[in-house]
């Protein structure tokens, strides 16, 4: 019978038989004991976890973007007279948009996801009464004149 199971059997087991298998217990709170005190003694050992901090990258001076939606290209006429320009990029042009909406209260209030046009916007998004927040960027895509 393996240790384990001798010292469950002492302490379910009368307070006679308790007596006869005493040695095999005190055997087996002895062992215990000792991995449990080198298994505190191991964790204490260990260095502790140093925290993750992010990394600042000073080494390199912040560089604009000029690929993908940061590219500056040429806009349509229709576009060019709400930006204000006749060149910019994806994400400027959103922003310039969103700006609009928000400044003219244009979101429906029940649900934000929709935008109402207005006479200015309807020049843009092709004469729309209303237009999902997720259909801007595939409206504005033809507005902006592809490069190759």
């Amino acid at each position: 019978m393996s240790r384990v199971l001798k010292g469950f059997k002492a302490l379910l087991a009368s307070s006679s038989e308790a007596a006869a298998t005493s040695g095999a217990a005190a055997k087996f709170s002895s062992a215990a004991a000792a991995t449990a005190k080198s298994a505190t003694s191991k964790a204490a050992k260990k260095a502790p976890k140093k925290p993750t901090t992010s990394k600042t990258n000073t080494e390199k001076p912040a560089t604009p973007r000029s690929s993908g939606i940061f590219k500056v290209t040429a806009v349509s006429p229709a576009l060019g007279q709400f930006l204000g320009a006749q060149q910019a990029s994806r994400t400027e042009a959103v922003k310039q948009i969103w700006t609009y909406i928000k400044s003219h209260n244009l979101q429906n209030p029940s649900n934000k996801r929709e935008i109402f046009c207005d006479e200015k916007l309807k020049t843009i998004f092709d004469g729309k009464e209303k237009v999902g927040f997720l259909e801007i960027g595939k409206m504005l895509s033809h507005h902006f004149v592809k490069t190759t």
